[in-house]
């Protein structure tokens, strides 16, 4: 079993072969976090070193306040942000002023076909939605976070988290309602 006490001491005597066991703990967790922020492959795995090296730097001044792996998502979501951020020249993470209007756009042929799978099919509708969108869903239901954990992880206030879940969901279901109904319009 994975003890984050001791992992956590043995790195800070400088025990290398304990960063690496911390590493592997969590990799998945801080690449799922920038998988949902950042699009381009090579600065996705550019990001995941740089955010490894800000825990290594870092892990003096973790305090075991939270658990580790909320304090570990916290630094790949600021990383991320701060990353979009700096190369945010036009970038399709904008967050939308009328965010209560959003809606998604019509499908090309392309989009038909990722459709054909459903789970591609979700991650893309996912990628399409707002940056805060994206993230509460990500790290709620497929990292499983609490509300209070994404509250710690993002700065969001936890009512804030709620209602861009409630949100999220309202407009994946509008979405996936309207394709169904196209669907079969076309079937008919």
């Amino acid at each position: 079993m994975f003890d984050e006490n001791e992992i956590v001491n043995r790195i800070l005597k400088k025990d290398l072969r304990a960063f690496e066991l911390l590493v592997k703990q969590y990799e998945k967790l801080v690449f799922f976090v920038i998988h949902r922020l950042v699009q381009d492959k090579q600065n996705k795995e550019d990001i995941c070193q740089e955010v490894f090296i800000k825990i290594h730097h870092s892990l003096t001044s973790f305090r075991f306040q939270s658990k580790l792996s909320t304090w570990i998502a916290r630094i790949a979501y600021l990383t991320a942000v701060n990353h979009i951020k700096k190369n945010k020249n036009g970038s399709p993470y904008e967050y939308p002023k009328n965010i209560d209007n959003y809606h998604f756009t019509d499908e090309n042929p392309e989009q038909e076909l990722i459709k054909k799978n459903t789970s591609v099919y979700v991650n893309y509708l996912i990628e399409q939605m707002p940056l805060q969108y994206k993230t509460v869903l990500t790290l709620y239901h497929l990292n499983e976070f609490s509300l209070s954990e994404i509250k710690e992880i993002t700065g969001i206030p936890e009512g804030t988290v709620k209602s861009y879940l409630f949100r999220a969901r309202k407009l994946l279901k509008e979405k996936i309602e309207k394709d169904l109904k196209q669907e079969n319009t076309w079937k008919s």
